[in-house]
């Protein structure tokens, strides 16, 4: 669809348009981050059970899967401009609906809502980092792109429960407003990215007047055979990743134990994805899979160690969180590489909407199934099914070939 050009070895925070996607990303998330643990527990304050209070963000994340895989047609169909416009106000005007009402099924609806324009956010901002930046440095740029989406979480998601139940929630739902706040830096970047078009199709133009053939590229279904490994590791990753964030201020026995947790949980997400880019730049993304999925599992059995048995122990669980949140940073971060280096310039669009999707279902799973196994048993028994998930993808990554 569009192809980077090369561009001098200088900081990728200054390749034209790299800013206006980092003030995008991070109102955008801001918006997202403070309604993840927050809309569940307006759910359970409206009476719903944990299995129903899982279903807000997994009705979330359903919606978002669902879109997208609309978005690289969106794109084509109406451009940059208008999509992530749209994108952003979707995401960010249902949020003051929330203060209307706590009843399960409208929040349900409001979060579907929300939903298709956090698919607009994501696949657009991952794909942009493809188009804006050349491949070599790929690793740096989405390192850079995950700490603008990583420190909102960062500073957001430990925060979001204590501002609900220490001010009011009606203050979460003002703030989760923020990404209509983006909607400029979305029409700049969008001007940017449009231009990139631009000038991918009139260079195939000039080719196809000129006598030469133009590569389309390989087939729909190749590209998706390429694409299964980095979504099924990040899959894995993400599913223990969105049980810890919708959960935590219920599992954790107390607001402070909480915003501890999921502290230590951003924090790591945060260093580890923008860390890791240069190091996915250099020895490529694949050699450090297994390792970190099985480190995943070890900090899962910590987590579900530390709330056994009547816990919680709260060293233990920001211990086993942060363990978890290094490799759901780290992997973001390489998976998106991998899938980036799969598939050629032109079929990047549909490698970010196909990882978008395997960060999403993993989410919308985690919070969904961990859910519902805790209300039949406990919340360590859905931890620890999560790490074995983990087990088994490192296992897979041992014993897959590396594709050419």
């Amino acid at each position: 669809m569009r192809r980077p050009a090369p561009q001098p070895s200088s900081s990728v925070a200054r390749v034209p348009g790299f800013r206006p996607l980092l003030a995008m990303s991070a109102l955008g998330f801001s918006g997202y981050a403070l309604l993840l643990p927050a809309a569940p527990l307006w759910a359970v304050h409206g009476g719903a059970s944990e299995g129903g209070a899982g279903l807000v963000n997994a009705v979330l994340m359903l919606a978002t899967v669902l879109t997208q895989t609309t978005v690289p047609w969106l794109l084509r169909r109406v451009g940059w401009r208008l999509t992530m416009t749209a994108g952003v106000v979707l995401l960010g005007a249902p949020s003051l609906l929330f203060m209307a009402t706590d009843q399960l099924g409208w929040l349900l609806a409001l979060s579907a809502v929300r939903g298709m324009g956090f698919a607009v956010l994501t696949v657009c901002g991952s794909s942009a980092v493809a188009a804006l930046v050349d491949g070599p440095r790929h690793g740096r740029a989405i390192g850079l792109y995950g700490l603008s989406i990583a420190f909102p979480q960062l500073v957001l998601v430990p925060s979001a429960a204590w501002i609900a139940e220490t001010l009011d929630f009606r203050v979460v739902f003002a703030l989760g407003a923020l990404p209509v706040l983006a909607v400029p830096f979305a029409v700049l970047l969008g001007r940017c990215l449009d231009a990139v078009d631009d000038r991918a199709g009139e260079a195939d133009a000039d080719a196809a007047r000129a006598g030469q053939p133009v590569d389309g590229g390989p087939g729909r279904g190749r590209v998706l055979l390429a694409l299964v490994m980095p979504s099924l590791v990040l899959l894995a990753v993400t599913t223990p990743g969105g049980a810890l964030l919708t959960f935590a201020p219920q599992f954790a026995g107390g607001a402070g134990a909480a915003v501890a947790g999921l502290l230590g949980f951003t924090a790591a997400t945060a260093l580890a994805r923008w860390g890791v880019g240069g190091l996915a730049d250099r020895f490529g993304p694949r050699v450090f899979l297994a390792p970190l999925l099985a480190f995943c599992a070890a900090g899962l059995a910590v987590c579900a160690w530390a709330i056994a048995d009547g816990g919680p122990r709260p060293a233990l669980l920001v211990l086993g969180m942060t363990m978890v949140g290094v490799s759901y940073g780290s992997l973001q971060n390489l998976t998106l590489v991998a899938a980036f280096a799969a598939v050629p310039a032109r079929q990047h669009s549909t490698a970010s909407a196909v990882w978008n999707i395997g960060f999403d279902a993993g989410t919308g799973l985690g919070s969904l199934v961990v859910g519902f196994i805790a209300a039949g048993t406990s919340f360590s028994v859905g931890l620890l099914t999560t790490a074995v998930v983990c087990v088994v993808a490192a296992v897979a990554v041992l014993l897959t070939r590396p594709s050419r």
